[in-house]
């Protein structure tokens, strides 16, 4: 699999001090997720690239998180960024919370849901325009809601 031993170095989650909003017992997310959101969610995770149809869905709609069903990214944010995982240039506002990630012997920033505190995937300064930003998502870590509008993005000039 492809988060076996690299993924358990990168570390699993969270801060024992950081409290979330929507919070359950291990066991509870266990028993709630289906295993490979409970792998990317809870457990720091990566879906194989190209894996996951939320990859190549374009509609309109609204990315929620597969955890708290929080909404997180607007379909008009959406774009192909060649990955394979479902890239967006920007969050709905206040939705997700990001944090230095230093394993793996790179730099990078892991990007959560706010409210359940959930794995989504990185975020990346190579993205389009009006941002820059590339939020690399896990798509089992989503649920798209189709025609669902959601919040206001965090999406703006770049400054």
């Amino acid at each position: 699999m492809a988060e076996g031993l690299l993924g358990r170095l990168a570390g699993r989650g969270h801060s024992p001090a950081k409290k979330f909003p929507v919070a359950m017992s291990e066991e509870e997310w266990r028993r709630k997720l289906p295993s490979a959101a409970y792998r990317v969610l809870r457990e720091h995770g990566t879906e194989r690239a190209g894996s996951s149809p939320l990859d190549k869905e374009y509609g309109a709609g609204s990315y929620r998180c597969a955890g708290c069903s929080q909404p997180l990214f607007a379909s008009d944010t959406k774009f192909d960024s060649g990955t394979g995982w479902p890239s967006f240039w920007a969050p709905v506002a206040q939705a997700v919370e990001t944090q230095t990630d230093r394993s793996l012997f790179m730099t990078r920033t892991k990007v959560h849901c706010s409210q359940c505190g959930g794995h989504l995937g990185h975020v990346f300064d190579d993205g389009p325009k009006p941002t820059g930003l590339r939020y690399c998502m896990n798509g089992a870590a989503l649920d798209f809601h189709r025609c669902e509008q959601p919040p206001e993005t965090d999406g703006g000039e770049k400054g």
